[in-house]
């Protein structure tokens, strides 16, 4: 049986946008396109989730709710980076405390750009995420696991 039999556990949060990412994350989950045909359930618990969306640029002060999140989900685990935001700073990039994108912070394993993000494209991030999560539930069985990355830890290199 495979790991992923299951329904797909998303957790969404909204780093620093402009929410447009956001309306788009919702409208993705709304009956115009209905995720949840694939079985996309949305929660608000990193302990449930699998999937963790993040919308909007790194910055100094969320980097460190960011890794709590992503250390509080179980293995395996997939991170997708929503919109040019979280991407790669987007528009807010010069901003004096922007770090950059989610790849910063975290490990990010699927990217999908825009500004914003058209659900369509979430859809096909949520999809290439349960690959992603096969790929790592395998690696799990041969006793990989991915690192816990300390609340202050350095700021990752680009690509990281």
């Amino acid at each position: 049986m495979s790991f992923m039999s299951k329904s797909p556990w998303v957790i969404h949060y909204d780093a620093s946008s402009c929410n447009g990412c956001d309306i788009e994350v919702l409208a993705t989950l709304c009956p115009g396109f209905d995720a949840e045909r694939f079985g996309v359930i949305n929660t608000g618990n990193p302990k449930h989730a699998d999937i963790f969306l993040v919308t909007g640029s790194v910055n100094s002060r969320n980097i460190h709710v960011i890794r709590e999140i992503y250390n509080q989900m179980p293995e395996p685990k997939a991170v997708i980076a929503c919109g040019c935001c979280a991407c790669e700073g987007g528009v807010f990039h010069d901003c004096y405390n922007v770090i950059g994108g989610v790849d910063r912070a975290i490990p990010v394993d699927v990217y999908a750009p825009g500004c914003a993000v058209r659900p369509e494209a979430l859809i096909d991030a949520i999809v290439e995420a349960e690959k992603v999560l096969e790929e790592k539930y395998e690696a799990m069985k041969k006793g990989e696991h991915a690192p816990i990355i300390p609340l202050d830890a350095p700021v990752l290199k680009k690509g990281a």
